[in-house]
């Protein structure tokens, strides 16, 4: 509880996405989120996919990008699919020459209930298209997570404004873990 004038307020809860594995597309096993104080963007694609999936890819090209010397932000593509293997997100991923980029992985993992972790866990919308079974219905969203894995924003991809903020919030939430983990000074 925090206390404000002589009133009790309760402290704020955030939703806490809970930890999973996933393969990358070198094939090894990556836990996701990062345990290790990092800030994650989280975003769903599916390789398929050659327009929809490929707007929100350049969002989160640019956001790895801009924080590529910064070893606290990872950007996390999360793959839908059921039927991706380690070639589709290869193949998918060769235009963004994301193995110069340390900060970005693509995810994916067959034995996953994909759309019921990312509606629980995440909170974002995915599905299989009514229409066409082989299409997948994702969210347009980057999802913003905190170092100890809880939601702290989502952001529309198709709107300039909306990367700007999440750049914004990213360094805002830097400052944030430099706050909570003070450098320690050794006493001579």
């Amino acid at each position: 509880m925090k206390r404000n004038w002589g009133r009790e307020y309760p402290d704020t809860i955030y939703h806490t996405v809970p930890c999973i594995k996933f393969l990358n597309a070198k094939g090894d096993s990556v836990s996701f989120p990062a345990q290790d104080s990092c800030i994650s963007v989280v975003h769903l694609f599916y390789s398929e996919d050659v327009s929809f999936s490929r707007l929100i890819m350049d969002q989160a090209h640019q956001i790895a990008d801009k924080f590529k010397d910064n070893p606290y932000v990872k950007v996390y593509s999360i793959s839908v699919s059921p039927l991706e293997t380690d070639s589709s997100i290869n193949a998918f991923i060769m235009p963004y020459n994301t193995y110069g980029l340390d900060n970005w992985e693509s995810l994916y993992d067959p034995s996953v209930d994909m759309f019921s972790y990312i509606r629980n866990a995440m909170l974002i919308d995915g599905m299989e298209d009514p229409a066409d079974s082989s299409r997948f219905l994702i969210s347009n969203k980057l999802v913003l997570l905190d170092s100890k894995s809880r939601l702290r924003g989502f952001y529309d991809s198709s709107l300039k404004g909306e990367i700007d903020r999440l750049e914004d919030e990213i360094k805002l939430l830097m400052v944030e873990e430099i706050r909570n983990r003070p450098a320690k000074l050794e006493v001579k």
